[in-house]
């Protein structure tokens, strides 16, 4: 079966609709038979296939999620075509790979996440979330996304990595190129995919992922010569270590997943507890007991990031589906997240939602985000700072939405107190 014409996930248009708009178009998606088949729309200079099946409900984003042995992320997982090597060398990171290669690095690269080194970040967090309020209360209420939700994951993230302060504005504006290839307004380039706009925006791309990759390789470089027990002390020595080529994917990957991802997360926050006076209400009545279940809500209902690719490695069976070897299917989140056969009113934003199976941070298996209790924390440190010292913050007008099939973003957000 194939999508009719308003129901095109592979088209920019449908991206640019009302949030509204494309979660009806998956409810109707979910109440088909069977996964849809979207064709392919070829990219100049990279070029396409036939196209992948749809999966939009929870049972089949969470069965593909687990079998990472028949749902594969190689070749890629971040892209729906497949990517060139001259891409794949910027943004080939960890989560474009299957075992034994990808838990080698998954190994490495938790020493970012152990319980040790995220305790010792406590207090770091609740004085950067002290500070940027600092400073948006100096500079007066504006775009909330430019003076509070885009400052601490970017900074938490440079600082894990032992970027200096300098560099921290060129990071965020690297990472925007990144994740807002379709938007004008990270690239300057109308998202119509003609062979001058592709060319222009891809270059835009190389240069930005090149950027970032040779911040964190010289970085890496200057701490194998000198280690001082940081964090790319330790993932470039010892018996098992990055090379320079993998800490620079490192860093790109973790700027992207790590900083993109929870910015869009705290800034749906804020508007949702402002289109939702009671849940907020009952956050500020015992924040500390319903803290945990209002980040997760938030991150089940805004799901930051929209989908991943997997391709198939054997013909399979799912749920009623025969799947052939080297077939495309991409995990649509944002769809799992409202799936009504999992989540009772899904389309409501519930604090005390128990349970809540979300895939937000990705589904079970080997690729479920070795982030997800960071952004936990990072979310609970500002709101804590906001709702305490601005109790009456609060969004104003609409959210400035990023054009993108791949990162549920929120460009800029006016709020007030």
């Amino acid at each position: 079966m194939t999508l009719s014409a308003g129901l095109d996930l592979s088209q920019i248009p449908f991206w640019a609709l009302p949030q509204a708009e494309r979660m009806e178009a998956f409810r109707k998606l979910r109440a088909l038979e069977r996964p849809v088949f979207v064709r392919e729309q070829a990219v100049p200079f990279i070029g396409g296939g036939p196209g992948y099946y749809a999966l939009v409900r929870h049972t089949d984003v969470v069965e593909a999620s687990r079998n990472a042995a028949v749902f594969s992320s190689e070749p890629c997982s971040n892209s729906v075509p497949d990517m060139p090597r001259w891409l794949s060398v910027y943004f080939g990171s960890m989560i474009n790979m299957d075992d034994p290669r990808h838990a080698r690095l998954r190994r490495i690269v938790s020493r970012a996440f152990t319980p040790r080194i995220l305790s010792k970040m406590e207090d770091d967090l609740a004085r950067a979330a002290a500070e940027i309020v600092d400073r948006a209360m100096e500079e007066g209420p504006g775009d909330f996304v430019a003076q509070v939700a885009a400052k601490l994951p970017v900074r938490v993230i440079c600082d894990m990595m032992g970027i200096p302060a300098k560099f921290h504005g060129m990071v965020l504006r690297r990472t925007n190129v990144i994740l807002g290839n379709a938007d004008p307004e990270y690239t300057g380039i109308a998202p119509e995919l003609s062979r001058v706009n592709v060319a222009r925006g891809l270059a835009k791309l190389l240069h930005a992922g090149f950027s970032l990759n040779r911040l964190a390789a010289r970085l890496g470089d200057e701490r194998r010569r000198r280690p001082t027990g940081d964090l790319v002390s330790l993932l470039v020595n010892g018996d098992e270590r990055l090379t320079s080529q993998e800490l620079g994917s490192f860093f790109i990957l973790l700027v992207v997943a790590g900083s993109e991802t929870t910015r869009n997360a705290i800034a749906h926050g804020l508007k949702l507890f402002t289109d939702h006076p009671a849940q907020r209400e009952l956050l500020l009545a015992d924040f500390d007991r319903c803290i945990v279940g209002a980040c997760d809500e938030i991150v089940r209902h805004a799901t930051p990031v929209i989908q991943f690719r997997r391709t198939l490695t054997r013909d399979h069976e799912m749920n009623g589906t025969a799947y052939a070897k080297g077939d495309k299917v991409l995990l649509f989140y944002n769809s799992a997240n409202r799936d009504e056969a999992v989540f009772a009113d899904p389309d409501t934003f519930d604090i005390t939602r128990d349970p809540n199976p979300h895939v937000g941070f990705g589904g079970p298996g080997p690729h479920h985000c070795l982030g997800a209790h960071l952004a936990r924390r990072e979310m609970t440190v500002m709101f804590r700072e906001l709702f305490t010292r601005l109790p009456r913050v609060r969004a104003v007008g609409e959210p400035d939405h990023l054009l993108s099939n791949f990162i549920n973003g929120i460009k800029h957000l006016r709020y007030t107190w």
